[in-house]
């Protein structure tokens, strides 16, 4: 990505670095660098009330050269490494700045060199965005604080100049650090608050005080290029896991700004852009994910506000969900334990709220908008928990570990199904339906929302798995058969739609951007082409209704449900509609959402999730694994009939290490299995294989092969 024009925007132009906890966003001004940041364990609120996520600061490097030309500017955010990387040239000098955020060394890093001596004359400041003091000593420039609830937070920079000299300032923006005339500059930059995600520390860990003296005395004293090295090399075991190319990229694609690929996009195919999209997704899910922190949340780690839309929350209603979504299939699925944690995170106040709320009932659900310390706003989300438990079900049937399943993931699952067991309404014919739910989010609140019924369904579904595959609690698996089978069905209304409620009221020309009902196609299992063809039509019927233009994460559902549905050309035209210029590049501004010259989709405002899930969707269009069989080329759209992925993940703990078409047909497909599991390949077109102890069976327009696999194993077809 690269645009010639220094940012002038936060939401739409500056491009986001991140290393799971830390993030910034990087304007690359000539006169003056802005970097705002964050570090997303810095929330007001608490566990009665949900708060918002607080914006952390700014760094600022006011440069004496200002005012003065300059010529052959370009900002580039490379997603092979995650440097960012400006250039420009400004009185004969060429100037250049590296930035990244290192997970292996809890760091942000600024390099700014130049191809001539004593180039740098500049102050450097550091802004806090609740306006606490700033102090200058030695090289070190930093603020400390403490948010109304009493969460307190420092951010730190160090800095290091070869030649020249540096000293401390004062004035009416407060203490600065003034070089003058060094060669280059290095900034070594970090922040934390105390937050910890135990509620039995009441939510608090290490001061940040501490937290960052350690961080700092273990990174600074490292050269430039083995930070560099630390965090390119990190950052790579999970970015190069997958690659994809969709067609043959054009050369003069990549010779104009990232904005302006997006203006032409209308008019001039660009596979490359679309594939650069996905890819994008999987970026910022590494750059705001990671291992022992907290998930993406509404903006991903994103957030220049303190009262930011939404409260920058964790919405349950889809929108964490969504943000999950790739993590899987998309070979990332070390990104999900931040979502699967936060889960675990929250089970103990929820459960106290849900008692306060539902009494007699066991288990725990939660409210649409939840906070880092199981605080919750607004209405009552019902399904909400029952649809967390399908990533915890997901990371299973993903990774089919069984140590993982055991003892996290199963009972938290058992919990939340005893809520629900609890919960139902049992009416005297038999049928269970869930009691007074809402079709998110517009409709009547009423017993047996099709929304509701179908998280429930699929929750049910894998507790019983979870239940068969561990051996245990046999007596209550087969109580929860029993409930699942008596739970209302999805229903067929009077114009073929799926029915969104118990009643047949539907409105062909409700546009509604959320399509609710239509979870058990997407990103549930009980509606497929294969197995359920006349709810598939249904639900076509349904979303053929509510049309193709939305708001940006309504466009990538769509997407991942045309998938399902197996119509490539339909889910390839949401794509299209999803690649739409939204403000800030002098382009028409729709009424629904698209992306912004960031690549950042507009909800409008940004929102993450719609990114997350354009690369979930592009996923789903090349495999499906939700049916218990390896779906490839599902919904391949005309315009690829070309191309090939390697790396892609499938349930059952396959990796796909080459998937190769022409014409629309396989021509190269090699399958690891890394769990030993049996295989069953759905293919559009015959293949040819070794494999041996192979059965062929013909089903459809495609042919099924099934194999028994070893661990470790690759099999190959062509």
């Amino acid at each position: 990505m690269w645009d010639n024009k220094p940012a002038a925007s936060w939401m739409t132009e500056a491009y986001p670095i991140g290393n799971g906890r830390i993030g910034g966003m990087i304007f690359g001004g000539v006169n003056q660098e802005h970097i705002q940041f964050n570090d997303n364990t810095l929330w007001t609120g608490d566990e009665n009330d949900r708060g918002m996520y607080q914006a952390f600061g700014d760094i600022f490097i006011d440069f004496d050269q200002k005012d003065q030309q300059f010529t052959g500017y370009t900002r580039k955010l490379n997603l092979a490494n995650a440097v960012h990387t400006i250039n420009y040239t400004q009185n004969g000098t060429h100037y250049k700045r590296e930035y990244f955020c290192s997970f292996p060394d809890k760091v942000m890093v600024l390099r700014l060199t130049s191809d001539q001596k004593k180039s740098y004359s500049a102050a450097i400041r550091l802004k806090n965005a609740h306006n606490g003091a700033i102090t200058v000593n030695g090289n070190t420039i930093q603020f400390v604080g403490k948010l109304a609830n009493g969460m307190p937070y420092q951010a730190t920079a160090q800095v290091k100049i070869e030649n020249g000299k540096s000293y401390a300032v004062k004035d009416d923006d407060g203490e600065k650090l003034k070089i003058d005339q060094a060669d280059a500059i290095t900034i070594i930059f970090t922040a934390a608050t105390n937050y910890s995600n135990k509620r039995e520390q009441n939510w608090k860990g290490e001061e940040p005080a501490l937290k960052i003296a350690r961080v700092l005395q273990l990174a600074a004293p490292k050269s430039y290029p083995s930070l560099l090295s630390a965090h390119v090399n990190d950052y790579q075991k999970l970015f190069n896991r997958l690659t994809l190319q969709l067609g043959a990229d054009k050369a003069e694609n990549n010779t104009v700004p990232t904005y302006q690929r997006l203006i032409n996009y209308k008019k001039n195919a660009d596979p490359a852009l679309e594939t650069l999209i996905f890819q994008y997704g999987r970026y910022l899910l590494i750059s705001s994910s990671r291992p022992g922190g907290l998930p993406a949340n509404l903006q991903g780690l994103w957030n220049e506000s303190n009262t930011p839309p939404w409260g920058s929350d964790y919405h349950s209603n889809i929108n964490i969900q969504m943000n999950y979504w790739l993590a899987e299939p998309t070979n990332l699925s070390d990104c999900q334990i931040p979502y699967l944690d936060y889960i675990n995170s929250m089970r103990e106040v929820s459960a106290v709220a849900t008692r306060k709320q539902y009494p007699n009932t066991r288990g725990w659900t939660v409210k649409t908008e939840n906070n880092i310390f199981g605080g919750m706003s607004f209405l009552w989300n019902t399904p909400g928990s029952a649809w967390y438990a399908q990533a915890l079900w997901e990371h299973y049937a993903f990774t089919k570990d069984k140590t993982y399943l055991k003892n996290f993931a199963y009972p938290i699952i058992k919990e939340i199904s005893e809520f629900w067991d609890d919960h139902l309404k049992r009416r005297s014919d038999g049928t269970l339906v869930s009691p007074l739910g809402w079709s998110p989010e517009h409709g009547p609140t009423e017993d047996g929302v099709t929304h509701d019924q179908q998280i429930v369904y699929d929750l049910f579904t894998n507790y019983i798995e979870s239940a068969d595959i561990l051996g245990i609690d046999i007596a209550y698996r087969n109580h929860i058969a029993d409930l699942k089978a008596h739970l209302l069905k999805p229903k067929i209304g009077k114009w073929g739609q799926l029915q969104e409620w118990e009643t047949d009221r539907d409105d062909p020309k409700d546009q509604h951007r959320h399509i609710s009902h239509l979870f058990g196609l997407h990103p549930g299992r009980e509606i497929s082409t294969i197995k359920t063809p006349e709810l598939a039509k249904a639900a076509r019927v349904t979303l053929t209704a509510r049309g193709d233009e939305s708001t940006g994460w309504s466009m990538a559902w769509k997407m991942n449900f045309w998938a399902r549905l197996q119509d490539g050309n339909h889910a390839y035209k949401i794509l299209q509609n999803f690649i739409t210029p939204v403000g800030g590049s002098g382009t028409d501004y729709n009424k629904g959402g698209g992306i912004y010259a960031n690549l950042l989709c507009a909800h409008p405002p940004f929102q993450i999730d719609g990114n997350f899930g354009y690369t979930a969707g592009v996923s789903e269009m090349l495999l499906q694994s939700q049916a218990g069989e390896l779906q490839f080329l599902p919904a391949l759209p005309d315009q690829w009939s070309d191309g090939n992925i390697q790396g892609l993940r499938a349930r059952g703990n396959f990796e796909i290490t080459n998937l190769q078409w022409k014409e629309g047909k396989i021509v190269k497909l090699s399958i690891k299995s890394l769990s030993g599991e049996d295989c069953v390949v759905r293919s559009p077109n015959a293949l040819k294989t070794t494999v041996k102890g192979l059965q062929i069976e013909k089903s459809g327009n495609d042919v099924k092969y099934s194999f028994k696999t070893q661990v470790g194993k690759v099999y190959n077809f062509e």
